[in-house]
Parts: structure tokens; sequence; C-alpha cells
């Protein structure tokens, strides 16, 4: 143990008392630069994926239910769903965007949790945001990283101290509640409550259950937003919680000492197809291996990937949903090669009955590799080796996943990732209305009342601008 690492109760409140200065007290003006400015290409990357998403079954399905099932009329807790206009209620619109984007599996994540903070905190964000037109730019970037830094920190104890492996829902609700107690200045007190009611009710979903047979859960984090919102509103009335053991057991004290100091914002990964993250190593691989040999579909006989234990237990045949696949290593290697991408129309619809990738999935291989298990959590790797119909055998060595801090997408990468989801379900003129207005929220004189205007409502179908068939 560290000279000047301090363990047990006194750390614990030692901690509590970070906790609460950080999430209720730290001003905007005094986050880092570089930290804020990352913040603006999470939320921008997040919104694309939830325009994107906004025609799939899982969205339409989650709205509805949302009317359904978590109405409200008061308008201190209640707000319009993102890019549908209806009005329920703040966990209500919470639920209905994290769902939404939680079914097209191309937004952040962050390794060590092994799972997806942006999915949740966005959605709380616009949400909250309904009721707060006096919130600045850079006050709902900050907003936004505390629920980041909350949630990380959350998910990184609750798998050192549990034996299953939940999904993100379980725990990045303690980030939601952080975002809430934050913007609707909660009380110390009512911020610890709040904690503790989203961790007790938390989904503690078994993720390996959806990667065996992937569905619309996903991966909890729906149910995630309810519960961090549900949590800050009863709390908020005087309701108690359990105190959270993710956050004040002593034993999780050393995740939570390095809070302000070491910003989890910069170290999200930003996904550069929309499939899960154990697959994109084993892309980016044969992506390399294609573009450095000339190589076409034509040009290969078979490749065999080699990954971590999690990646080689993946959807295995040809997928007939769009959740198999997204939950899909040979399917997505097998995309790659035949289209040069992986883009929505290949994940769903008629992409699921291309013959063609079929054909290419049945010359690919997947075995598990002990190092690259042995790097995971912290990485994501794979080794490709292609084997040509001219007899040569191509090897790509190892290869971490594209698009976390080993290897980061550029800011024009992400930007045009944004625009190549969004714009077309808003058309180009307000799918880039939407990312100028985001990447202005650090000047310090904007509102974001200036981006909110252009999230609530619905998208606008044209004869030039049809609604995807997704």
């Amino acid at each position: 143990m560290s000279p000047h690492r301090r363990e047990g109760p006194d750390a614990s409140a030692e901690i509590a008392v970070r906790l609460a200065d950080f999430v209720l007290r730290r001003p905007a003006s005094v986050f880092p630069t570089a930290v804020l400015e990352q913040a603006r290409y999470l939320l921008l990357d997040t919104i694309g994926i939830a325009i994107a998403a906004g025609p799939m079954e899982a969205g339409r399905i989650a709205r509805d239910g949302a009317t359904l099932l978590y109405g409200s009329s008061d308008p201190q807790h209640s707000a319009r769903m993102l890019f549908d206009g209806r009005r329920v209620s703040i966990a209500g619109a919470a639920y209905a965007a994290a769902t939404q984007i939680d079914n097209l599996d191309g937004h952040d994540g962050y390794s060590p949790t092994k799972g997806h903070i942006g999915v949740v905190v966005v959605p709380a964000l616009a949400a909250l945001a309904e009721s707060r037109p006096d919130l600045t730019g850079p006050e709902a970037l900050a907003a936004l990283i505390v629920g980041y830094e909350v949630a990380g920190r959350a998910g990184i104890a609750l798998h050192a101290t549990v034996s299953d492996y939940h999904t993100s829902g379980a725990w990045n609700a303690l980030g939601v509640a952080a975002v809430a107690a934050r913007l609707r200045r909660l009380s110390d007190g009512q911020l610890r409550e709040a904690l503790g009611i989203a961790e007790y009710h938390g989904p503690r979903s078994q993720m390996m259950r959806e990667i065996a047979t992937p569905t619309m859960l996903h991966d909890g984090s729906g149910v995630g937003a309810l519960t961090g919102l549900s949590a800050a509103v009863l709390a908020e009335r005087g309701f108690t919680g359990a105190p959270a053991i993710t956050v004040e057991a002593p034993e999780v004290a050393e995740h939570w000492q390095d809070l302000g100091a070491f910003w989890q914002v910069l170290h999200q990964y930003v996904k550069p197809y929309p499939i899960c993250r154990w697959a994109h190593a084993a892309i980016d691989a044969t992506r390399g291996l294609c573009l450095a040999h000339h190589l076409s579909p034509a040009d290969i006989k078979h490749i065999q990937v080699n990954s971590f234990r999690y990646a080689a237990t993946l959807f295995d045949g040809m997928p007939d949903t769009t959740s198999k696949a997204q939950y899909s290593l040979r399917f997505a290697v097998a995309t790659f090669i035949m289209h040069g991408r992986i883009g929505l129309e290949h994940i769903s619809g008629n992409g699921l009955e291309d013959a063609a990738v079929a054909d290419m999935l049945s010359r690919i291989t997947v075995s598990e590799s002990e190092r690259h298990t042995a790097r995971f959590p912290a990485g994501r790797w794979a080794d490709v080796v292609v084997t040509t119909t001219d007899g040569r055998v191509l090897m790509s060595g190892d290869v971490h996943a594209r698009g976390g801090p080993e290897a980061p997408l550029t800011d024009a990468e992400i930007e045009a990732k944004y625009m190549e989801f969004a714009a077309p379900v808003l058309g180009q003129g307000r799918a880039g209305a939407i990312r100028d207005a985001v990447l202005s929220l650090s000047d310090p004189d904007g509102l974001f009342s200036d981006l909110s205007v252009l999230l609530y409502d619905p998208p606008v179908i044209t004869k030039m601008h049809q609604r995807p068939a997704w």
C-alpha cells in the first residue's frame, strides 16, 4: 500500500466530502480546457447515434413505451423526448433516449468499465436542461463531465468487488444521479441518498446473457438512465437509500482517490463502427492488411482471427436481426471486407441477407488468444492471418482497436462520423446546425438552449429525405 493512500472509514468519509464538492460545487471555469473540449466531441458523437437510432424499431418502442409508462405533467419533472417532441417525465425521456442509443452500438465507451457512459449522461443532460433555460454551455459540459467521472469510477468499483459481469446500467445509473444532483442543486445529503438509491435499484443484469442471445435489452442502459433520474427525484423529496457500496465501501476507496486529478473523460473511446467494441480490433487488423496489400474480396481465401475470450464468444453465424449483427465478429469482418466500411445499411434490412457477406463469413474462423485475453479489459487486441488465393500468408501482428487514447480518431473524423449518422435522418442543414451548436458550447457566453432548441422536434420527412428503413 502506498504510504500516502488512506483506507478504511476515514478514507471513505474523506472521499464523500470530495465527491460532493466535485459534483455539486466545482465551477465549470476550473475544469481543464482539454477536458471541456473532449466533452464537446463525446456529446456530438452520442447525439449523432441518438439521431441515427431514432427510426430503428427499438427506439420507436422505447419512446412509445415512455409515453405509456413514464408520463408527467409537472413542468419541473417533465421533458420532451429527443427528436420526437412528445413530453414525458424526465426519467422517461432519459430512458427512451438511452434505450434508443443503446440499440445502435456506435456510442462511446470506457475500457476499464467494460461498458458505456455517454449513452445515459447525454440523455440525462438533455432531459434536465428542459427546466434550466439559464444553463450555460460550459456548465452543461461540466455536468456531463461529472456524469462521466462518477459513472466510470462506480463501474470500475463494481467490477472489482463482484464476481459477475453486469451491464452498464448497473453502474452508469450513478453517473446520471450525479448529473441530476448538480443540475437540480441537491444538497450533499441528497446527493448521497441519490447515489445510494441509484446503486440499489440499478439493474444487475448479466452482460453475457445478452451476448449469448442478443436482444433489445442490449447493455441495460435504458433502465440505468431511468433509475438514475428516478433516484435523484426521490432523494430530492426526502426518500432515503442504502449507502452506495461502490462509492463508500473502504475496499473501493482507491478508485475514487484520483477524482478531479485523473480525467476519465480523456480516456473514452469513440467507435469507428456501429458494432460491439470487442470486434473492433479484428476489423482494424483486417482493414490494415487490406489497405497495405490492396486486397479485394476475391484475393482472400481464408482469415484466421485471434482475439480475447469475450470477442471469441460473439455471435458466430449470419445474423437475422440488427441486435445480432452488432454483437457479431465474423459478420463484422466479412462486411468490412465486402464494403470497405460498416454502415447502418449493412447491419439492418437487406444487409442481413447479403449473400456476398455470407460467403465471406464462411471463410473466417475465430479463436481465443491467451495473450489477448490477458490484456482485457485494459485493451481490446486481436491479430489476423490472411491466406490469399495465390498462396500468400499475411499477418497483421497485434492490433489494438482504434478510437481510444491508444489510437484516437481525429476531431475531423468524429465530425465526419456524426454527419454520416445524422444527416440521412435530419438533413444536412439541421444536422450541421446541431454540430456547430455542440462545438460552440465552450463559449462562456453561450447557453445550452442554443443547442437544445434543435434537439427535440422530430425529423421532417420529405421526398428528398426519406426516413431510412432501419
